[in-house]
């Protein structure tokens, strides 16, 4: 198999928004030994460590197979958001440059009012106040309290006397007056200041109101692309976008990758610097819940997404896109097992450049049975191609054997003495400059159809780059039409595809 489950420690996922297919990149092991290495860059230079923020590397493939690695940083990068060596921004921002410089003016201006609002001399003055009759309540509630035992006392050890009970009511008498000066003279300042209040609310309810439409203009100047050529703006994607959405790294990797035809194959984000809330140097963390793993469907959309054809408790038949490996490869790029959450077991093989149907078994016995139907030659296959060329005759059978050259892989040669039985059975569909043909392997050889093609028909299959010279976008060969018995069911399943070529 080509997939331990450790390999890859987190997915960056979503569903493609046409398709509802889900589509899937994964973080692992060898792209985190990447951001490892830029982490030592960044510890080297002392000013990346003023500041916390995020920081990510895209690990991509060129049309030509060569990885580059891609870097990125959150926000800006000591001021700047253009830095030489970086992913630059989203492009829109500069759409807005002159609104965003008028509105930052206007949002500093109802800063200064808030504050001075906030800095009345009512404010001081009126605590200063309170505090001050707090104090000469207590203090007079302490000389009422003592009087009052004293009458207490009084009354206690002595007949009653009048002069008692006079004192009592100018007691209260001279409470009353000070609560009644305290009212008079703090109510006219709480009245300036709940004035002064209620200016504050309407200049940030104003301010907000500056922030949220500036905001508005910016997200929809900004313009993602992904990687099915589509591009649209932030606030189409986004229902609501809290502050700094479209300036985290995924979004920027992957635009940046989309618009220069890079094929992304795994990601890494982590923080460096300052920590700042759960936030710690050197951690990596996954899509940002509110900014970008709302965009991520639409980010993703465009890679290779997996239609599944049939499936069942036992087995999966799904049709691979052309350029996806079936299995994982040696420097663990994205294969067609990373794109399901559940371990399956491939019963075949495609080539990472061959698209179309293959069947997945969910459980070792079911894995065990459909290869025997493989290698007894009960699986019925056949395989639609392009030929950069006229084939004559209109059918027939091709029989080469083929061998492997140590000296020479990948590649397959017909080689007489050393090669394996090779047998595939064809039929032409349409001639014109180049040869519609369906191919029937019958038996299943590394490259059997692409040396087929180009030796026992002498035209190489459109965009074959290891045994053809016809440029192209992909290779024109998809594994079309597949039946075989149920292994625990025992019915014949017929399944068939689209040709997309």
């Amino acid at each position: 198999m080509c997939r331990n489950v450790t390999e890859a420690a987190y997915w960056y996922e979503g569903i493609c928004p046409r398709s509802h297919n889900p589509l899937r990149l994964p973080r692992t092991k060898f792209v985190e030994a990447i951001a490892h290495e830029l982490m030592q860059e960044l510890a080297a230079d002392k000013q990346y460590s003023r500041e916390g923020k995020m920081y990510g590397v895209l690990l991509t493939e060129t049309a030509e197979g060569e990885q580059q690695t891609l870097k990125a940083f959150s926000g800006f990068l000591n001021g700047q958001s253009v830095v030489n060596g970086w992913v630059p921004p989203i492009p829109g921002r500069d759409r807005v440059l002159h609104q965003e410089s008028i509105t930052l003016t206007l949002l500093e201006s109802l800063k200064k009012q808030i504050i001075q609002q906030y800095e009345i001399p009512e404010r001081q003055q009126y605590q200063r106040l309170i505090e001050e009759y707090d104090r000469k309540l207590k203090d007079l509630s302490e000389q009422h309290h003592q009087r009052k035992l004293e009458r207490q006392y009084k009354r206690q050890t002595a007949e009653h006397d009048s002069d008692l009970d006079e004192q009592s009511k100018r007691d209260g008498i001279e409470r009353r007056n000070l609560k009644r000066d305290r009212t008079a003279i703090l109510n006219p300042l709480k009245q300036i200041i709940d004035q002064a209040d209620e200016q504050i609310r309407q200049l940030k309810q104003q301010r907000k109101h500056l922030s949220q439409q500036l905001q508005s203009q910016m997200y929809e100047s900004y313009r993602v692309t992904n990687f099915a050529g589509e591009t649209r703006s932030l606030s189409s994607l986004l229902a609501s976008m809290p502050t700094g959405t479209g300036e985290c790294c995924a979004p920027k990797l992957l635009h940046y990758a989309a618009t220069h035809q890079l094929k992304p194959l795994a990601m890494a984000e982590f923080w460096w610097g300052e920590s700042v809330g759960d936030k710690v140097q050197g951690k990596f963390y996954g899509a940002c819940a509110e900014r970008c793993q709302p965009m991520m469907g639409f980010l993703l959309s465009g890679l290779a997404s997996i239609d599944i054809v049939y499936q069942d408790d036992w087995l999966m038949v799904v049709d691979k896109p052309a350029g996806l490996l079936s299995v994982r490869g040696r420097y663990g790029q994205d294969c067609l097992l990373d794109r399901f959450s559940e371990l399956l077991i491939p019963a075949h093989r495609l080539d990472q450049d061959t698209s179309g149907l293959i069947i997945l078994a969910r459980d070792t016995q079911t894995y065990k049975l459909m290869s025997q139907q493989f290698q007894q030659r009960k699986v019925y296959k056949v395989y639609e191609a392009v030929l950069s060329g006229k084939v004559t005759p209109n059918q027939g059978r091709i029989d080469l054997p083929l061998w492997s050259d140590p000296n020479d892989r990948p590649k397959q040669k017909v080689e007489h003495q050393l090669g394996k039985p090779c047998i595939t059975d064809f039929q032409v569909l349409d001639v014109q400059e180049t040869t519609r043909i369906e191919f029937h392997p019958i038996t299943g050889r590394t490259h059997q159809l692409r040396v087929h093609a180009a030796e026992g028909l002498g035209a190489a299959i459109v965009g074959d780059r290891l045994y053809g010279t016809t440029p192209s976008d992909r290779l024109h060969l998809h594994a079309r039409d597949l039946q075989f018995t149920h292994p625990i069911l025992g019915k014949t399943i017929v399944l068939k595809t689209i040709t997309p070529f």
